[in-house]
Parts: structure tokens; sequence; C-alpha cells
């Protein structure tokens, strides 16, 4: 399967990046770039978007270039750090890179950028490799 075959497979099952209104933009083997609008639904009580949205657009951007080559990925640890407060209307774009990949774990980086690309976000996910493939 395609790259872009196996992202559209996980996108028919997860309501979540659905739910988030998540638009995939690029994927290739171990890179892919995602797009959202914040909602004001995605504010909390200082008005500005929650961690868990650039949180979450980056963790979906480390699923789909993980499992771009076809095999299973999951991931085993991430970490973020928010730089730059991220408010309504703003369009956030996740760029995730692959680093590094072995027979069992790989390693990427998220950047999150907002409309200015402004660095808003920095994720780093390492994932474990599975032996189940994308079929």
């Amino acid at each position: 399967m395609s790259p872009k075959e196996i992202v559209n497979k996980m996108m028919e099952k997860d309501e979540f990046s659905r739910w988030l209104g998540i638009s995939v933009l690029e994927i290739s083997n171990g890179k892919c770039t995602l797009e959202l609008k914040v909602t004001k639904e995605m504010l909390n009580g200082f008005h500005i978007a929650h961690g868990g949205i650039s949180y979450s657009i980056s963790d979906s951007a480390l699923a789909f270039a993980s499992n771009s080559y076809g095999q299973h990925c999951v991931s085993i640890e991430t970490g973020i750090s928010h730089l730059k407060p991220v408010k309504e209307n703003d369009i956030l774009r996740a760029e995730c890179t692959e680093i590094n990949r072995g027979k069992s774990i790989g390693l990427y980086e998220v950047k999150t950028y907002n409309q200015n690309r402004e660095l808003v976000s920095y994720f780093k996910g390492t994932v474990k490799i599975l032996r189940e493939e994308w079929v």
C-alpha cells in the first residue's frame, strides 16, 4: 500500500482526528504534514487553545508518518514543548519528520506552526514498529 492509502485507511477509523478537522496535506515515507483550524470549542479558560490541540495534531502526524511504510506503529513515548500561544481561528500546520528508524523503534519530531509560520510547539515521539502490516 502507498503512504496515502495507509493514511486514508487510518483516517476511516480515526474519529478523533476527523472530529478535530484535521486535513492531510502531505504524506510520504517517514513524513507527514497536517493542518487544522482552531475553533472556539478548542479554547481553554485563558481564551487560548488548550495544549491538547497542538499535542493532538502532533500525535496524529506522528502516527501517519510512522505508519507510512506499511507496518503498524504505536507510540511508546512522546513529549511536547508549547512555545507560543495559539488563538481562535489560527491555522495550525504540523510537520512530522523521521529522525531515525530501526527494525523495532522509530524516532520522530513534529514542528507545529501557525499561519504566520511562527513555531508554536515542538513535539518528539518514539514509536514501536510492530510486525503487523497494513493490507
